[in-house]
């Protein structure tokens, strides 16, 4: 008879659904888990001698909970194969160590998601890769910035702040021809509103915090690549140890069963107050891709299957701090927040700095929206008020 302290370790462990019992549920279980088992030497050693451990042999190399969700996001993007990331700009980062190398060149549209262009500035220089950032519009004219040594081109169409949108088809076009890759925050658009792999790209990345778990309670990342760089991006991915919990696989997964009816929402609610802000008189610019007055509105009409809900104004006064403060503090229904892509309202406010080459930006105070599922009629209402504030 087995002893206490065996039965401690033993007893109660269902790995699988208990024998004769059918148990299926309609999302994934949650695998917690280092180690995992084999039911022999043989499958062991079998396991042991494949070139790809992703999911198989131990906790760190991916549970099955992270293989659903990578395997629902590959179909969905149109690519060969997804992994995840412990964040967003971890997805950003790592995509870029794993294709480039000492001695390498790489093109950084300037309004890519800060944290990833501080990492080119102060990180990528560390092993000898030289970065230079291009206008945020660019199109057919990056050919100019094009070295002998360019490997890779970050892009982020449109930006999450200034929401400029780039010539995507030119670029991937150039970049074919000189045998460089091209990478893609697609975090604005979503896999539903714009297609990368259609259009040339060969690694998507997005932050799952925003619109794919929709609920501000994920930090998750994905890289989604061709089947031609795969084997590059997944050999660095398996030999860091890089992977993604359990748990926020899951709710990223159960995020992305609503995605289709989220969006919709957030584009409405988003383009009814973008067209109420066009018309106001404290209002200069509204940046919103899909309003005809945004510079890039063709590309975006030409590309893209509709628009999210995240966008951006200019006012006409540029405000002290103490100005935008009666503002902010007037606002009741939106919060103050970074991030966006979830059911809560959200905006922020800060001053375009650093921008290497001429942009109708720099030094200008932009807001950001992230319109949520609160009705649009006491959004605007919030804001209406909010504007009230500055003029009393």
């Amino acid at each position: 008879m087995k002893k206490i302290n065996t039965k401690l370790v033993q007893s109660g462990k269902h790995t699988h659904a208990p024998e004769g019992i059918d148990f299926r549920t309609i999302n994934p279980p949650i695998y917690k888990g280092s180690t995992v088992l084999f039911d022999d030497y043989e499958s062991y050693s079998e396991t042991m001698l494949r070139s790809e451990l992703h999911g198989t042999s131990y906790g760190t190399y991916g549970t099955p909970t992270q293989i659903a969700f990578e395997e629902a996001m590959a179909e969905i993007e149109g690519g060969f194969k997804t992994r995840a990331f412990i964040s967003g700009l971890n997805a950003i980062d790592m995509t870029l160590l794993a294709f480039l190398k000492a001695g390498d060149h790489i093109l950084v549209c300037e309004n890519v998601y800060g944290p990833g262009a501080a990492f080119c500035r102060k990180v990528l220089p560390k092993y000898q890769i030289e970065s230079t950032f291009i206008p945020a519009a660019v199109g057919s004219s990056i050919e100019k910035y094009i070295k002998q040594n360019t490997r890779l081109i970050l892009l982020e169409s449109p930006g999450s702040d200034t929401f400029e949108l780039q010539d995507i088809p030119a670029i991937t076009t150039i970049a074919k021809q000189k045998n460089i890759l091209t990478v893609l925050d697609n975090t604005w658009a979503t896999p539903l509103y714009f297609k990368p792999f259609d259009k040339g790209i060969d690694v998507s990345i997005h932050s799952v915090t925003k619109y794919i778990s929709g609920h501000s309670d994920v930090l998750m990342g994905t890289a989604t690549v061709t089947e031609k760089h795969y084997d590059q991006f997944h050999s660095f991915y398996e030999t860091l140890e890089l992977f993604a919990s359990s748990e926020t696989c899951y709710l990223a997964l159960r995020g992305l069963r609503t995605l289709g009816v989220r969006l919709k929402h957030h584009e409405q609610s988003a383009l009814e107050i973008a067209n109420w802000l066009n018309e106001q008189d404290q209002v200069e610019t509204v940046l919103h891709p899909a309003l005809t007055g945004h510079p890039q509105h063709e590309i975006w009409e030409r590309d893209y299957l509709g628009s999210s809900g995240v966008f951006g104004f200019i006012l006409k006064t540029d405000y002290s701090i103490n100005d935008l403060g009666r503002f902010f503090d007037g606002l009741n229904v939106f919060e103050i927040g970074l991030s966006w892509g979830g059911y809560k309202s959200l905006i922020k406010a800060g001053v375009i700095k650093g921008r290497e080459n001429v942009s109708p930006y720099n030094n200008r105070t932009v807001f950001r929206l992230s319109i949520g599922f609160e009705d649009s009629k006491d959004l605007i209402d919030d804001l209406e008020n909010g504007f009230s504030k500055l003029i009393s």
